[in-house]
């Protein structure tokens, strides 16, 4: 069974052969976390639907993603168009189950504009690179879908240390060398676990909620493959955490804002 993410991609059926706008693809082991398909691959696949489907769109904007249920083994995913405006088409995308509705994504895609204004207010953070830094799973640990991904610890702590910190990064690429466009880096934006879990004395179960992200680029590009990943949790009550979440690309370039709520069992 094809397990890295562009022969995942290139496996899925798409509805030209059932006449419905479907995308179908069975989830290997090697991309589930738990008893789920991992969260950032779930997200990408809505994205592939999307893509799809309208293959005119413009760049992805905005991605609202709401976990809904487990996925694993056939799944297949759809988009309908919701407005389809000048500049800018709203799209929802949902990735589905024999157990029902796991993802559902509304998806925003914008045509570029011209505009008085071209800033970043947030700094790029001075951190090793990625060659200078301890892997973020030593020893090959972690759930099974971490395996598809190279991963450095720049800053922060590792899960379940018993940690102060709450705030991290990392460096992350695919193993996947060929794995490009906006979908893979979906599938390689959500792969640290939660920021609050390093402060966790022990492993523990942990689910995300929802997703919510803004890519700042038309095409985010990373020269050698690498992308750092922060997540900082500003707040944990009730069961529940949430965290911001940045991406910069290879040579320090903003690519995606984005912020995250999940639920924690500790």
């Amino acid at each position: 069974m094809t397990e890295q993410f562009t022969d995942l991609i290139d496996a899925a059926e798409y509805g030209a052969d059932y006449a419905d706008g479907a995308t179908r693809l069975v989830i290997p082991d090697s991309w589930m976390q738990g008893r789920t398909t991992y969260g950032g691959l779930s997200a990408a696949l809505c994205v592939v639907a999307a893509e799809r489907e309208f293959p005119d769109l413009p760049p992805l904007r905005s991605a609202d993603v709401a976990f809904i249920g487990p996925a694993g083994g056939a799944v297949e995913g759809r988009a309908r168009m919701l407005r389809q405006g000048r500049s800018v088409s709203f799209v929802e995308a949902d990735l589905n189950s024999g157990e029902g509705l796991a993802t559902r994504c509304l998806l925003a895609f914008g045509a570029e504009r011209e505009s008085m204004f071209d800033r970043v207010f947030t700094p790029t953070p001075d951190l090793p690179r990625p060659d200078e830094c301890e892997p973020y799973h030593p020893d090959g640990l972690g759930p099974p879908f971490a395996l598809q991904f190279v991963t450095r610890l720049a800053k922060g702590a590792r899960p379940a240390t018993g940690s102060e910190q709450y705030d991290h990064f990392v460096w992350v690429r695919h193993v996947d060398e060929r794995a490009d466009g906006i979908a893979a880096l979906i599938a390689l934006a959500d792969m640290p676990p939660p920021a609050i879990m390093p402060m966790f004395p022990r492993f523990k179960p942990i689910s995300s909620m929802t997703w919510q992200m803004n890519i700042l680029v038309d095409q985010p590009k990373s020269s050698d493959g690498w992308w750092l990943l922060q997540s900082r949790a500003e707040h944990a009550r009730n069961g529940y955490s949430s965290q911001d979440m940045l991406v910069w690309n290879s040579d320090g370039e903003m690519v995606i804002a984005g912020r995250q709520n999940v639920a924690i069992f500790l």
